[in-house]
């Protein structure tokens, strides 16, 4: 018989599990044990029984042999009526039923013949045959069928000759034959078993560290095992993990104990192969829990297997060639004695009751996959890999039915298999009781037992190590051989490392026969056989080898290791070789410390290969290649060799000295420390920590702490006490507090032991993890201890009732915990109440939140620390008093009833300090509901309690009303029938006045005006959605009318009625307080409107009335605010509103058909209100008699100061009657009437302003309303401004209406826009110029701005303006245009822009306009002005008749203007010929400049801009033009000139004398132009404007500046802006300025100034008193020169514009600037934009505005601005009274900046322009500015741009109001 390949396991796991045998576990895990049942024998019955439908499903095939056979055994029984039946399975049972009931004879005996003579499959005749006792089987083939029953097997399909009584004997005698061979099989395992692992184990067996095995080797403790669900495997497999046990849910890897037993206990399944999945990490005993399997099966524990094959994988590595199934079972195990093939067939037929151990997958180095074809069973007889064998085994392929046992360490696994296994459980190695066990039963010998065992229990570090079997019992060899030398202290290593450095010196000592010999002498006589071990280590794991042959090991390191029992030799076979011994270290672990440790010993590894080899990384990343790399432990090895404690060792085997082991150790430092910095996952942080710790080096633990800071996130997977031993070291070890988050992660106690020692937790989360009562017994001793914990999570554990009343008390001692989360735990409603308890009675409970599943308990985190001074512990109570922890209280969905409303009250008074109460989600009903109002009184609640969805009705809801009565601190009342909430809000007593008032009367409060008003309460009611009906109605206002400090009351959708509303109505008397009132949604009609506007009138101090009978109505009665509260307003910079508005009343209504007579009733309503200012009407459909009659009422309602009227078509007649109400009323100051849709009326006291304004645009008026609309405007004699664009007028109608302007009396402005005129209708408007006197300007376009304007002036002015835009005239236009041109000899001005002029009608122009005395100035522009030259365009502009005294020509405008003088003076000819021939030009040109020159003898102004001079015309400009002595103003802008031009120019400019103004912008002169410029400003003593902007002046020409401006005494304004000045140029600038004394202006803006040349400046700017504009944008010139600006500011008395934008200026600038801005009352223009000053800048600033009463502009763009200072802002904007635009685009104003904004609008009469671009401005806030928009006449556009308002609402909006701009152009 050959050798079994199956080697002796391995030692070191041997010695671990060593124990009291069959001993179960304590404490309540389950752990393995095995049960010896006796094999009963089982009677037929039970066979049968049990083998029944494998029976009947055999016999069905053969019915009538069946039927013969029972007659024949029941010859008097007539069994006819079973020919009937034709189901041959029924007619089966129903014989055998028949047999059955005929005795037990006859039953048994027929059964035999069944067995002798039918055709069964064989394990069913074995199993009936042992059951009805036929023939002579042997004891040990009866126990064999016995355990046959168990199990029912597959047909196997052989069979023998037929039926019937003539089957031969022969065969009966084969199938024993058959079943002694297969028996004989059995036992021939079972002895190989017992031999290798049971109690007959060899004595020679290799243990660690010994020859011989101790005699306490064949004892075993049992391990902890927990189990998953399979179910929830297939789930996640697919899903990415660290660790295999992260796909676990947490409910199902913690909890679930289990027995070996219990592993296999549903193993019997017909044809479904079970696969179990045990896993363990390194040293946790599975190889020798295999081994114990093997063992007990061949003992008879395991029965329901009859065969048990165990494999090893790293044996199995060995096989290189493919198997058969047969080959794998016989050729590498055991081989049959006889009749190999009928027993392999045996094992087919018998598949069930086989059980397949295949340990170590996470040893095999090859790849395993799913069969490729999942649908196909292999041919039995085919060879295949092991890999193939193995994953055919797994997925029922071979041997459907049979059991496969997986063992591996969890990080090595297969997908495939994850989604395969049926059972997944994990070993979990030793608890405390485990490790005490193993330590008895290994000291047992010894008198120092207790002493050893008592060092293991009181180090909780070398505990945490003795959790996993193996280190266990390498700690006990240390402790053992420590002990014995009897020292006075004993010391263990520190780590891992340690202890196997500890071991092997251990080991090497013990074989010692000499004396006392020194470990360096041992360790060096043993050095090279140390280090061929350590080669062999290397090499082995490099090349991914576990098992070694004799050749690949030197003798002497084979003698050395087996001497010393670190190897152990076993048989091997590789196929079908013969055996032969191989060799293996006894534990994977122990070569990887080898082979760490040839790493830093080994004279050839540099520093560069040992990175390589330790990179942690690369492991992590490269899965695919991790998964055969056996270097678990690898990595930790290597980090504990590099520790200090390792130096000398390293240093004696490597023979070096400790500098190069330094530096050797030095890489692997620094190599954790960088990946520390990396993204690390839970595992992976678990790993790193074990290195460091490995490492025992403090400064690496402090800098891996520090990066992994708020990184401690673990998600589902195991943690051992190890584990968080190491994550303790570094957490300790950093000094920053720390995160831990363990979501799903099994911990066991000792893990939460071990957190004991953790000082830096600030967050632990502890979720997921089942923890129980005896899990809180080990939190009680965690947390006190943890000092810095602020927040715990306990979610998704295991807590029950009895738990939770501990959890308040035992967290109470936890100083600073703030939050604590026991969301998802098993409680009940009585454990709520006992926990609220607990939490009302903890002094630092801040709040109770829990609603369902949740429950949250947040704490004050206060210290509890006691001041040892008596004075400071006063204090100290003293502020503890005044800062009292206020508790909030929420059970919501706590399934409270009214039954629980004596306890929960009960729970209320106990608790004296409780801000809000929440019970909402609960079942107390009314009665619930009034236990709680009863004891409200003796309740302290702060702010609210909530008993929504509590299942209250009206009485509910008047009870808890009634609270606002009885309880003084109730301030506000919420509740709804229909969405059932149910609010009370109350008022702390801080804020609670001392002395209530709550009946003070409204008298009292207006003759109050000396008295000391007393403090109310502002108290509100919501009563919404409820549906009173009358009965009910009457028993709310009963409360009601006792609730008189009621401030607010909300009675919305109640389907009150006008009835219900005017009973409520009627309550107002006895409401003295209320100041808002709603009542929408409550189905009123027109009468309710009629009766609520008699409140106007009524009722004292109501401000307005807002009704709305839409779709959905709304009614809001406000009021203004009571006298008592008006010295709290008047105490603000600002008052909400001035103390004369307090009687002006404003009535609403919207959407609401008003009749004619309705309108009647409606204004002898309104004309009694004396206090009405304000009436709006809108969307209510009125018709033109509505509205006549309304109009008709306008003088009776004295008051009034606005009638809108909104959404309403408006028929043309209607505008007429409108515009007609200027003669109606004569308190009417305007009129606007916007696209027949809108109108406003506003109206003014008789003592204001006379002049009246007509807005009627685009409301269709075209020629047949001329005529009326004229009559009625003639009668208007204070008519300013009249608007009537928009409309259809055309040409005929803007004729008639012209014609009728004389009789008009308009003074200001006519606006005849987009009237759809042409060039008739411009020609028509042209003539008004010389026909009315009055007219002082015509401006019309014909573009798509369709501008049609008449300017008018009420004095004799002389100024006549024409202004012309793109009007295309044609050629027959043009003859008109002149002849009216010529009529107007008063034009002082012409300005054409496109009109389709050619240069031949521009020609006919010039010389057609003329005037007699004084100036004209003509303006062309054309397109093809850019592309004329310049001795045309002078050439045309000569002729005019007159002194051309100004030329300006801009080529990139198009332009082309000339400037004449009347009357025409000439000069004599010579002098200008004499000044030409100088020029040094041809004849040609000479002759041309003649006339030129001749008619600009006055020329005072001269312009040129972006033209490209070429010589000539350079040489004409510099030699002619500059020569005129009268030339006062130069500009040459955007012009390309050479530098020799540039120079001739520069040199002709020292002649003009007379320049005051000088122009060089964007030239791109530089430092050198300045230089040659400087000679020229020189000899300009009247220069007044330097303008040298955009060009590329730097601190050089900066200097050449100063030095010619020194002898400017005149000089206004200076701009070098748009250049490149800094500090040290600006510095030259700046020394000049305070000596000019008439400057005004100072434009220095997009310079680099910065912060030095801004403070220089302002200290220069400090003298310059007449200063009118300072321009400084974008210098960054910050926050101190802009405090230093803020102190020179007040000297500068002049200032009108000051830029600031864009000049980092934050708060520290800010608030001073905004101070000393408020000194400048003259500034019209001022721009902050860009600059972050702060909210409190900006509310200094907006208090100063009311002292700006000359500002026109603000802009504030990118300043932060919020709504917290909007209303600030607002405010201060409409005490403005000149302000014309406001720019506050790009912030973050929102709806309430919005409505902040909105109402101010109708304050600021001279705003055109607000900018809200780019803010956070809703629909609200846009409504709201639209609302106030149709006010504001005078408001040109408010812009909304990128604002998030809806699309639809942004239409809707600008449809109502075109002033309202949402794009972007």
């Amino acid at each position: 018989m050959p050798k079994t390949c199956i080697r002796e396991p391995m030692c070191i796991e041997s010695v671990m599990s060593m124990g009291a045998g069959n001993s179960t576990g304590n404490g309540g895990e389950s752990t393995i044990s095995f049960e010896n049942p006796q094999m009963e024998d089982m009677d037929l019955q039970r066979a049968i029984a049990n083998a029944q439908p494998q029976l009947v499903e055999s016999l069905s095939h053969t019915p009538e042999w069946l039927l013969m056979k029972a007659k024949g055994f029941l010859p008097h029984m007539d069994l006819s009526h079973v020919d009937e039946i034709t189901d041959c399975k029924k007619k089966v049972l129903l014989l055998l039923d028949t047999l059955e009931n005929a005795g037990p004879i006859i039953w048994k005996q027929f059964i035999q013949c069944v067995c002798m003579e039918g055709n069964l499959p064989m394990d069913l005749e074995i199993q009936l045959m042992s059951a009805s006792g036929e023939g002579n089987l042997n004891q040990e083939q009866e126990g064999f069928a016995e355990a046959s029953t168990q199990s029912p097997s597959q047909p196997t399909g052989h069979e023998r000759h037929g039926h019937g009584s003539n089957s031969h004997p022969n065969e009966k005698e084969s199938k024993r034959q058959r079943l002694d061979s297969t028996e004989r099989y059995r036992h021939l395992i079972i002895a190989s078993m017992c031999q290798r692992y049971g109690n007959e184990r060899a004595a020679g067996t290799a243990v660690l560290g010994q020859v011989q095995a101790p005699a306490f080797s064949q004892a075993f403790v049992n391990l902890v095992i927990r189990q998953s669900k399979a179910s929830r495997l297939k789930e996640k497999a697919d899903k990415p993990r660290e660790d295999l046990a992260g796909m676990q849910e947490a409910e199902e890897c913690v909890d679930t104990a289990v027995k070996v037993s219990d592993l296999f206990e549903s193993v019997v399944s017909l044809g479904t192969t079970k696969v179990i999945l045990l896993f363990g990490k390194p040293g946790m005993g599975k190889t020798m829990l295999m081994h114990r399997l093997c063992q007990k099966w061949a003992e008879g524990a395991l029965h329901q297997f009859l065969f048990t094959f165990l494999f090893e994988f790293r044996q199995l590595n060995l096989i290189s060639r493919k198997l058969t199934l047969k080959e794998l079972l016989f050729d590498l195990l055991l081989q049959p004695e006889d009749c190999p093939d009928a027993v392999f067939q045996h094992l087919l037929e018998n598949a069930q009751r086989m059980l397949f151990i295949f340990d170590g997958l996470d040893e095999f180095v090859g790849n395993i996959g799913q069969p490729s074809s999942p649908c196909l069973s292999p041919a039995l007889h085919k060879p295949m890999s092991i890999s193939e064998l193995f994953a055919n085994l797994c997925f029922g392929k071979l041997l459907p039915g049979c059991t496969v046992l997986v063992t591996s360490r969890p990080k090595k696994l297969p997908d495939f298999l994850l989604n395969r296994a049926d059972l997944l459980a994990e070993i979990w190695g030793f608890d405390r009781e485990k490790v005490e066990e193993y330590a008895s039963h290994y000291f047992h010998q010894h008198s120092f037992k207790e002493q050893a065992i008592a060092h293991l229990k009181n180090n909780s570090k070398l505990l945490s190590m003795c959790l996993i079997p193996a280190l266990c019992c390498i700690v006990c060899v240390c402790l053992e051989y420590l002990l014995r030398k009897r020292l006075s202290k004993v010391e263990l290593p520190q780590t891992m490392t340690q202890f196997y450095i500890k071991m092997l010196l251990i080991f090497i000592s013990k074989q010692q026969t000499e004396g006392t010999v020194s470990e360096d002498t041992q360790l060096n006589h043993h050095r090279t056989a140390i280090l061929g071990l350590c080669d062999l280590a290397l090499k082995g794991l490099e090349e991914k080898k576990l098992v070694f042959y004799v050749d690949d090991i030197p003798k002497h390191v084979k003698e050395f290791a087996s001497l010393h029992g670190l190897l152990t030799v076993f048989e091997v076979k590789r196929s079908d070789s013969l055996p032969e011994a191989g060799h293996a270290f006894v534990h994977l672990s122990l070569q990887e410390f080898f082979a760490a440790l040839n790493l830093m010993i080994n004279n050839s590894v540099d520093g560069s290969y040992l990175k390589k080899k330790f990179s942690l990384k690369s492991k992590w990343t490269l899965k695919s290649e991790a998964r055969t790399e056996f270097m678990e432990n690898f990595h930790i090895f290597l980090s504990g060799l590099s520790s200090k404690e390792c130096r000398t060792f390293l240093t004696l085997l490597a023979e070096q000295n400790q500098a190069w082991v330094r530096d050797k150790q030095a890489t692997i430092l620094q190599s954790l420390k960088k990946l520390a910095a990396t993204n690390l996952t839970g595992p992976k942080i678990i790993e790193l920590c074990h290195c460091t710790y490995e490492t025992q080096d403090l400064e690496l633990a402090k800098h891996v702490g520090s990066q992994l800071n708020f990184k401690y996130e673990f998600r589902n997977f195991r943690l051992t006490p190890l584990d968080v031993s190491a994550l303790v070291f570094i957490i300790n070890c950093g000094q920053d507090l720390t995160h831990l988050d363990f979501a799903g992660c099994p911990m066991e106690l000792d893990c939460l032991e071990v957190l004991t020692s953790c000082k830096n937790i600030e967050h632990l989360r502890l979720t997921g993890g089942s923890i129980t009562a005896l899990g809180l017994t080990g939190l009680a001793q965690v947390f006190p201890n943890c000092l810095q914990l602020e927040e715990i999570n306990l979610q998704d554990n295991r807590l029950r009732d009895q738990d939770m009343g501990k959890m308040i008390e035992m967290l109470s001692r936890v100083e600073k915990l703030k939050m604590i989360d026991l969301s998802h735990n098993d409680i009940s409603v009585k454990s709520v109440l006992t926990l609220a308890k607990g939490a009302t009675t903890c002094p630092n409970v801040t709040e109770l939140h829990i609603r369902k599943d949740t429950i949250v308990i947040y704490f004050s985190g206060q210290s509890r620390e006691v001041p040892r001074s008596p004075n400071l512990r006063r204090r100290a109570r003293k502020k503890e008093n005044a800062t009292q922890i206020n508790m909030k209280l929420r059970l919501q969905d706590c399934s409270f009833n009214s039954q629980h409303a004596v306890a929960i009250t009960a729970l209320l008074r106990g608790c004296a300090h409780l801000s809000e109460v929440d019970l909402s989600g609960n079942q107390l009903g009314d009665e619930g509901c009034r236990e709680l109002v009863e004891s409200l009184p003796k309740v302290h609640i702060s702010k609210r309690l909530d008993v929504s969805n509590n299942q209250i009705s009206v009485d509910g809801v008047c009870c808890l009303l009634n609270a606002m009565n009885t309880c003084l601190n109730a301030v506000e009342f919420e509740a709804s029938l229909h969405h059932q909430t149910a609010i009370l809000k109350f008022i702390g007593d801080k804020e609670f006045p001392s002395t209530l008032s709550r009946d003070t009367s409204r008298s009292g409060d207006q003759s109050g005006g000396g008295e000391s008003q007393k403090s109310v309460v502002s108290r509100k009611i919501r009563l919404t959605d409820s549906g009173f009906p009358p009965r009910d109605l009457d028993k709310l206002c009963t409360v009601l009318k006792k609730c008189s400090s009621v401030s607010e009351l909300d009675l919305s959708n109640n389907s009150l009625g006008d009835q219900g509303v005017g009973k409520l109505v009627g309550l107002l008397p006895e409401l003295k307080a209320v100041s808002f009132l709603k009542l929408s949604g409550n189905q009123i009609s027109l009468s309710a409107v009629f009766g609520l506007a008699q409140c106007l009138s009524a009722l004292e101090h109501i401000k307005s009335i807002d009704i709305s009978l839409g779709n959905a109505q709304s009614v809001h009665l406000i009021f203004w605010e009571s006298v008592r509260n008006s010295r709290t307003r008047s105490a603000g910079k600002f008052q909400a509103h001035p103390r004369q508005l307090e009687n002006d009343h404003c009535f609403r209504l919207r959407e609401c058909t008003v009749s004619p007579k309705d309108m009647d009733r409606l204004c002898q309503i309104l004309e009694k209100c004396t206090g009405l200012t304000e009436l709006e009407l809108s969307r209510n459909a009125l018709s033109d008699q509505s509205i006549e009659r309304l109009l008709m009422s306008l003088p009776n309602l004295h008051n009034l100061k606005l009638l809108s009227i909104r959404n309403n078509k408006f028929s043309p007649n209607c505008t007429l009657l409108l515009a007609n109400s200027l003669n109606l009323c004569e308190r009417i100051r305007e009129v606007e009437v916007r696209s027949s849709e809108n109108t406003s009326l506003h109206l003014a006291g008789m003592i204001e302003s006379q002049e009246t304004s007509c807005r009627l645009t685009d409301c269709s008026i075209g020629q047949n309303e001329v005529e009326e609309l004229c009559r009625i405007l003639e009668q208007c004699g204070r008519l300013a401004e009249l608007d009537l664009s928009g409309n259809q007028l055309g040409n005929e109608g803007l004729r008639r209406f012209l014609d009728h302007l004389l009789q008009m009396h308009v003074s200001r402005l006519l606006n005849l826009s987009h009237n759809k005129i042409s060039q008739d209708g411009v020609l028509y408007l042209i003539n008004t110029l010389s026909t009315c006197r009055n007219v002082t300007e015509v401006q019309v376009s014909l573009c798509s701005k369709a501008t049609s304007l008449i300017k008018f002036t009420r004095e004799d002015e002389p100024r006549k303006i024409l202004r012309l835009t793109e009007c295309n005239f044609q050629p027959e236009h043009l003859p008109k245009l002149f002849s009216l041109l010529q009529k107007c000899t008063n034009l002082t001005a012409y300005i054409s822009t496109n009109n389709n002029m050619t240069t031949k009608a521009v020609e006919d122009l010039l010389r057609a306009l003329r005037k007699s005395l004084g100036t004209l100035r003509i303006s062309i522009a054309e397109p093809w002005v850019r592309n004329e030259s310049i001795a045309s365009l002078l050439q045309m502009a000569v002729q005019p008749h007159g002194n051309v005294i100004e030329i300006t020509i801009s080529k990139d405008k198009g332009l082309l203007r000339v400037g004449v003088g009347f009357p025409c003076r000439t000069e004599k000819m010579e002098s200008v010929v004499s000044r030409l021939n100088q020029c040094g030009l041809e004849a040609k040109h000479i002759h041309f400049l003649q006339r030129v020159i001749e008619k600009c003898t006055q020329l005072q102004e001269l312009s040129w801009s972006h033209i490209d001079l070429n010589d000539a015309e350079e040489a004409m400009l510099a030699s002619a033009f500059l020569t005129f002595p009268t030339l006062r103003k130069f500009e040459l802008m955007s012009s390309s000139v050479t530098p020799s031009g540039m120079g001739h120019l520069v040199a002709r400019l020292q002649q003009c004398h007379a320049i005051e103004e000088l122009n060089l912008c964007s030239l791109r002169l530089d430092d050198t132009a300045i230089l040659m410029l400087v000679p020229g400003l020189h000899k300009m003593p009247l220069l007044k404007r330097l303008l040298l902007n955009n060009n590329s002046i730097g601190n050089e020409g900066c200097s050449h500046l100063a030095e010619a401006l020194k002898n400017a005494p005149h000089m206004e304004e200076i701009n070098l802006s748009h250049n490149k000045i800094e500090h040290v140029g600006l510095e030259k600038i700046a020394k000049l300025l305070p000596e000019m004394q008439n400057l005004k202006i100072v434009n220095l803006s997009s310079n680099s100034i910065g912060p030095a040349g801004g403070e220089t400046l302002v200290e220069a700017l400090a003298h310059c008193r007449h200063v009118e504009e300072l321009l400084l944008a974008r210098n960054h010139v910050g926050d101190k020169t802009a405090a230093r600006l803020s102190l020179s500011l007040p000297s500068m008395g002049h200032l009108k514009i000051l830029h600031l934008q864009s000049n980092n200026i934050g708060s520290l600038g800010g608030m001073p600037l905004a101070k000393g801005l408020v000194e400048c009352q003259q500034l019209e223009e001022i721009s902050l934009s860009e600059n972050g000053f702060g909210e409190g800048a900006l509310r200094t600033l907006s208090e100063g505005l009311p002292r700006f009463t000359r500002l026109r502009k603000i802009e504030l763009k990118f300043c932060g601005i919020s709504d917290g200072v909007s209303k600030h802002l607002a405010l201060g904007f409409s005490r403005c009274p000149v302000i014309e635009e406001i720019i506050l685009s790009w912030n973050s104003l929102g709806d309430e900046g919005a409505l902040e904004l909105a109402t101010v609008l109708p304050r600021m009469a001279r705003l055109r322009i607000l900018d809200l671009d780019k803010n956070r401005i809703a629909a609200q806030g846009a409504k709201k500015l639209a609302e106030e928009l149709a006010k504001c006449c005078g408001i040109q556009v408010i812009r909304l741009w990128s604002n998030p308002v809806p699309k639809n609402i942004e239409e809707s909006l600008t449809k109502q109001d075109a002033r309202l701009h949402f794009s972007f152009f």
